[in-house]
């Protein structure tokens, strides 16, 4: 019988790879956006909130990154699809602390196991998604 388990997670310096690259996408479309890498626990390991990307949106970054991690790897994206059609969930879970349920949260996945997220808000969802999966593309 176990009672522990070895987790892979992301480390301090592919953190470090998804934000640069992450910003790096921003500036390229013009768009400041406040950034958040989370390890496979949903614990911040990094972030940044460039110059001209909206406050309130810092705290949406961070929870979109959660939002990943808390279900598993599941994009935010993905969560209208799954809701549209369940009235009693739509009205209940998107009431939950921390739950986004548009684009912008996206798993870093390596060799196909989840060690971490990073959520991305200040600019539409799309442009939100485009950045996020910018800065997953450095290190996956």
């Amino acid at each position: 019988m176990s009672f522990t388990t070895n987790r892979s997670t992301l480390t301090a310096e592919g953190a470090w790879a998804i934000l640069q690259a992450a910003w790096r996408k921003s500036q390229e479309i013009g768009v400041p956006v406040n950034i958040s890498v989370v390890d496979s626990a949903g614990n911040e390991l990094g972030f940044l909130r460039p110059d001209g990307a909206p406050l309130l949106s810092a705290g949406i970054a961070r929870d979109k990154a959660y939002t990943v991690c808390a279900f598993n790897g599941l994009p935010t994206h993905e969560w209208w699809d799954l809701l549209r059609d369940e009235p009693a969930l739509l009205q209940g879970i998107p009431h939950r602390d921390r739950l986004v349920i548009f684009g912008g949260g996206v798993p870093v996945l390596i060799d196909g196991v989840l060690v971490g997220a990073v959520g991305c808000s200040g600019g539409s969802a799309e442009q939100d998604r485009t950045v996020a999966e910018a800065g997953v593309s450095a290190v996956g």
